[in-house]
């Protein structure tokens, strides 16, 4: 009996859906009678029949008679959780970076390894590797480097590598490569798709603008695919199939992804024609000399995390729960979040390879969306209302998009009341010791008129709308935030409009994520 009042009860919502959406088909995107062109349209959704046999979502009826769906409460929250642990994990690549370059600085011994439970388990994964590991005092350095001064990085790898290593480890079996190189991308990138080396190596992979072009990664003023994790997985797979070609040796390889095959080449010339990485190591370069040692260190800490008290949580959103649709229309961010009710901050996640938060239309090139498969009914089901939609609020806007630029022209640029260094290297995608070199800037004062010569990284917008001052939040005006439990980089950049994670860390001198309770951070870039 019960059975059979869900059902009818199910049956009932559905009809009431499908006379709703008759009723409101011909107006499903915009609406008659809109005055105001900031109004959010909410989309109906047509498929939650699962959801609603389940009792999952609920229907509400907004004041201008639009229908929706409210979303999860508890499924909300795991989802600015999951967020958060991205975000987190994506500010981490400089920290590897610096590791791996500094991979020798000092022994640490303040971490207890029993050396000979060390080498009985690098010999257990040299057994079920192609790599050649076997015990040295430098790996046990790098180790117990990683588990002093590195711990919180690696307990944030172990947990967005839940999200990236599925992807990977198909791609990885696709091409016959082993499925241990995974762990390159952290010791790569930090699993930061949109990390960018000193000289430009961009992408979980970090593939040069020239590597990339080799493997048909797209770089244009929109798009940089090799931030494109799917795209740049099958090119990183093929490349370090082709260096394996080349020496016949994984680690080899490894040190000629890094360094590239010429440096490889000498480093074997100049220790006399020994092929073993660590023979040859003290003549690669610096970095390279650090790279490989990292990679084994990581994939021992993956491995052994248990035994080495290092925690990780299960995510609630691995990569293979998204789904792709081809986009048909230039659209950005943030019409796709109004209309699917997708955050943005979520949506450069899942789709980090479009520079400007914009998807272009461009004809010969196939872009596409990645969404939560939860969502992805939602466009998919209303593809031809979105389009029409978003036609029309382009028809409106104020202002076109902005004409991009290509990033490898000179500009000039004139100094505003309010610009610094670290402002305007941000805005160009440069670093402030750059702009100082090209200008022969001897400290970093300015004055307002200056004229500076600034060779971008990025496209930037050739003409530019004044900044709006944030003035919804009532402590706007604040100078300083007092760092609370809980906090982070990224939750204080968000209660602040207009202010980034890079902002925080220049303006109060922090290198890491770390916060202690009580800190106060500066708000802004004045002296006090």
């Amino acid at each position: 009996m019960y059975s059979f009042k869900k059902w009818l009860l199910f049956g009932l919502l559905i009809g009431c859906a499908k006379l709703l959406m008759a009723q409101h088909a011909d107006s499903l995107v915009v609406r008659e009678g809109i005055k105001s062109q900031n109004k959010i349209t909410q989309i109906i959704l047509k498929d939650t029949i699962n959801s609603l046999s389940e009792g999952s979502a609920t229907f509400f009826v907004n004041p201008d008679k639009t229908i929706a769906l409210k979303d999860h409460a508890i499924a909300s929250k795991y989802d600015s959780l999951w967020m958060k642990e991205l975000y987190e994990s994506a500010q981490s690549y400089q920290s590897m970076y610096d590791e791996v370059t500094s991979i020798d600085s000092a022994v640490i011994d303040s971490v207890s390894i029993d050396t000979e439970v060390l080498k009985q388990r690098l010999r257990a994964l040299d057994q079920k590797t192609p790599f050649n590991i076997s015990y040295n005092p430098s790996l046990e350095s790098v180790i117990k480097s990683f588990l002093i001064r590195k711990r919180d990085l690696m307990e944030r790898m172990l947990v967005a590598s839940q999200f990236y290593f599925p992807l990977f480890e198909q791609e990885l079996d696709n091409y016959n490569v082993p499925l241990e190189l995974k762990y390159l991308a952290i010791v790569e990138s930090a699993l930061n798709p949109r990390a960018k080396s000193r000289v430009g190596a961009t992408g979980l992979w970090q593939f040069m603008y020239s590597t990339g072009k080799m493997y048909d990664l797209d770089v244009s003023s929109y798009v940089d695919e090799r931030s494109d994790p799917i795209k740049s997985t099958k090119a990183a797979c093929q490349y370090l199939s082709k260096l394996y070609d080349i020496f016949g040796d994984w680690d080899l390889a490894l040190a000629a992804y890094n360094s590239g095959p010429g440096n490889v080449n000498k480093a074997i010339r100049r220790s006399g024609g020994y092929t073993n990485y660590w023979n040859i190591r003290r003549n690669l370069p610096r970095e390279t000399a650090g790279y490989v040692p990292a990679f084994l260190a990581t994939m021992y800490l993956f491995e052994y995390a248990e035994e080495h008290g290092l925690k990780s949580t299960i995510v609630p959103r691995p990569y293979f729960e998204t789904d792709t649709v081809h986009v048909k229309r230039l659209i950005t961010f943030d019409q796709i979040s109004k209309l699917v009710d997708v955050s943005v901050e979520e949506l450069v996640v899942m789709n980090p390879s479009y520079k400007l938060n914009i998807i272009p239309n461009i004809p010969g090139k196939n872009y596409s969306l990645r969404l939560p498969k939860a969502e992805i009914g939602k466009f998919v089901a209303n593809e031809e209302a979105i389009y029409a939609y978003v036609e029309k609020e382009l028809k409106t806007q104020e202002s076109p998009l902005p004409q991009m630029v290509k990033a490898e022209e000179r500009i000039r640029y004139r100094v505003r009341s309010g610009d610094y260094l670290g402002r305007i290297a941000e805005r160009y995608g440069v670093r402030v010791s750059q702009i100082k070199n090209w200008n022969g800037l001897k400290s970093n004062n300015l004055r307002i008129g200056q004229r500076l010569t600034i060779f971008p990284r990025k496209p930037y917008i050739a003409k530019t709308a004044p900044v709006k001052q944030a003035t919804s939040l009532n402590n706007s005006n604040l100078k300083s935030h007092t760092v609370k439990e809980g906090d982070s980089l990224w939750t204080i950049s968000k209660k602040y409009p207009g202010i980034t994670i890079e902002n925080l860390r220049e303006w109060n001198g922090i290198s890491g994520n770390n916060l202690i309770p009580g800190t106060i951070l500066k708000l802004c870039a004045c002296s006090s």
